[in-house]
């Protein structure tokens, strides 16, 4: 029968733990504060609190029951109001004990206060301390003329307890401040990467596809005079290059929308595919020779994808740098490492990488950061006979089943 009430009983345990913790600063130190000031006059914790005038008892009144209040009901407003809150607590105490009342439980609502200005104190912190510290001298110097029996080592230890109230505070305040700190910066972090990333999926999707376009569109307008039974093929090449432009940015902004989460692999462009770049780049005028070594085996979707994007801008450069120069394609496919090689023939000039701006870099510099992400390399320039040569090493990733 226990075993079958017990998990019940944790979803009644968590619905009011939940409305508790969606309540207000001010709520929770006003509960505080009363369950503070109704144990105050319980006999049994009238021992329990801060003393230090030890002066000549006296008989408990009206105004001992005030001052009693006054050191436990401000501190509803000890993390709204720390200064005000510990003013109005230490000069019920210092009040409390010049009169020689009895110790009682509220006067732990001192150390509390002393806590809570230093944890949440923003604006004059150190005035406060000041403030406080003379405060108290002025007060020993009071006990000490009305006749209390203790000497200056006895203040000085109930000071520095009081202190240390101060320092755990500080310290609690402290440490928050880092945290948040710490919080904001991996937070700007995270979205310059995130912005790094974006722009380079953008450049690479946006740049192949609309240079593959533009070359097609010239073709057509010049067989349009040329050899108008033709023309229609690169129109219908146009219109091929611009639907696959739409199916990857759709992908992208699937990444987007899923805030951060990975898009499912088969949506992803990956080495399957690379035979349509090339198809791509045939259709557009440029020779592509492609070929294959090694047995291909499914890799994880970070590393097809950078191997795709690889060839993709090979391609793209070809294309805008070397327009109709013979381009060779190779993929070796290794146990270890995923080999990229994709060669322009003719005296195509290298094309000068972009320096980085606030996004992180354009083409072959995006393409770069790519790689050495997934601990791989690229290389990428002129060849000595001419032309223009890009090669990359990326480790594979064997995709998990």
């Amino acid at each position: 029968m226990m075993s079958r009430r017990a998990p019940r009983s944790l979803p009644r345990l968590r619905a009011p733990l939940a409305r508790w913790q969606e309540r207000d600063a001010v709520h929770k130190d006003g509960v505080l504060a009363l369950v503070l000031a109704l144990l105050a006059f319980a006999p049994t914790l009238s021992q329990i609190g801060a003393q230090i005038g030890d002066l000549p008892r006296r008989p408990g009144d009206a105004l001992s029951v005030v001052l009693i209040l006054a050191q436990a009901l401000p501190l509803t407003v000890r993390r709204r109001w720390p200064a005000a809150c510990l003013a109005a607590v230490a000069a019920a105490f210092a009040v409390h004990q010049a009169l020689g009342f009895a110790t009682t439980f509220a006067s732990v609502g001192l150390y509390l206060a002393l806590y809570s200005a230093g944890a949440h104190q923003v604006r004059f912190r150190r005035g406060t301390a000041v403030v406080a510290s003379s405060g108290y001298t002025v007060l020993a110097v009071v006990l000490n003329r009305l006749g209390s029996p203790q000497h200056v080592p006895d203040y000085l230890a109930f000071g520095l307890v009081l202190a240390v109230a101060w320092l755990v505070g500080s310290t609690v305040r402290t440490r928050r401040t880092e945290e948040a700190t710490r919080r904001r910066l991996a937070a700007e972090v995270a979205t310059a990467t995130e912005r790094a990333r974006i722009a380079r999926e953008l450049h690479d999707v946006v740049t192949h596809h609309v240079t593959a376009m533009v070359v097609q569109a010239d073709a057509a307008q010049f067989l349009l005079t040329s050899a108008p039974e033709r023309a229609g093929d690169s129109l219908t090449a146009v219109s091929d290059t611009g639907r696959r432009a739409l199916t990857e940015l759709r992908y992208l902004l699937g990444v987007l929308e899923a805030t951060g989460d990975s898009a499912p692999a088969d949506r992803a462009p990956a080495l399957g595919r690379v035979g349509d770049l090339v198809e791509q780049a045939r259709r557009s005028g440029q020779p592509v020779e492609f070929s294959e070594q090694g047995q291909r085996r499914p890799q994880g979707v970070d590393v097809e994808l950078a191997a795709y994007r690889v060839v993709q801008e090979a391609l793209t450069n070809a294309m805008k740098y070397a327009a109709g120069k013979p381009t060779r394609v190779l993929l070796r496919h290794g146990d270890a490492h995923i080999g990229i090689e994709v060669t322009t023939d003719g005296p195509a000039a290298a094309p000068a990488p972009r320096k980085p701006g606030p996004a992180g870099g354009r083409g072959l510099t995006g393409l770069r950061t790519r790689v050495r992400m997934l601990d791989g390399e690229l290389e990428a320039g002129p060849r000595p006979e001419g032309g223009f040569e890009v090669r990359a090493t990326i480790p594979s990733q064997p995709r998990q089943e």
